[in-house]
């Protein structure tokens, strides 16, 4: 079954939207000491894992008709507890990505100015085929970094 691409796209967008950034409600962990959301619309649903809190681990997983056709990987990461905190560094990351999702994208170059910090996102790619960086600076010192790849789940 072929993947329709832009529906993708502009899906991941909206699951993100309404997940994390949306403080969506929690789901039943899908592993022990995980935190889970979920979305779905239709014929697709998403799921964001992840651990930890400061520094976390995750994945995202798309389905589409029951099958899962996407996922991202990410790891996140406070480099300078003297600078920023993870209230602070949640509360930056969530008002950016809300800006970025209101562009309608999840990915590409994007820069955000906010009162804890610069957030920067940069990726290269896709949805199909992607990995990226965002960090959070604070004065002219990267304070906070998250490296993530994915794409498209082929049999």
């Amino acid at each position: 079954m072929a993947v329709p691409v832009a529906e993708l796209d502009r899906f991941v967008v909206a699951a993100k939207r309404a997940t994390y950034v949306g403080d969506g409600a929690r789901a039943a962990a899908s592993r022990e000491g995980s935190h889970d959301l979920t979305f779905g619309a239709g014929e697709w649903a998403y799921r964001d894992s992840y651990f930890g809190g400061t520094d976390f681990i995750g994945q995202e997983v798309v389905w589409h008709r029951g099958e899962p056709v996407w996922a991202m990987n990410y790891y996140g990461f406070i480099t300078r507890a003297d600078l920023i905190d993870a209230s602070r560094a949640g509360a930056t990351i969530k008002a950016a990505l809300s800006a970025m999702y209101e562009e309608g994208r999840f990915l590409g170059g994007f820069e955000w100015q906010g009162p804890h910090g610069l957030y920067r996102d940069g990726s290269t790619g896709d949805v199909a085929h992607f990995s990226g960086r965002e960090t959070i600076s604070v004065g002219a010192v990267e304070a906070y970094a998250l490296d993530y790849h994915g794409g498209l789940i082929k049999p």
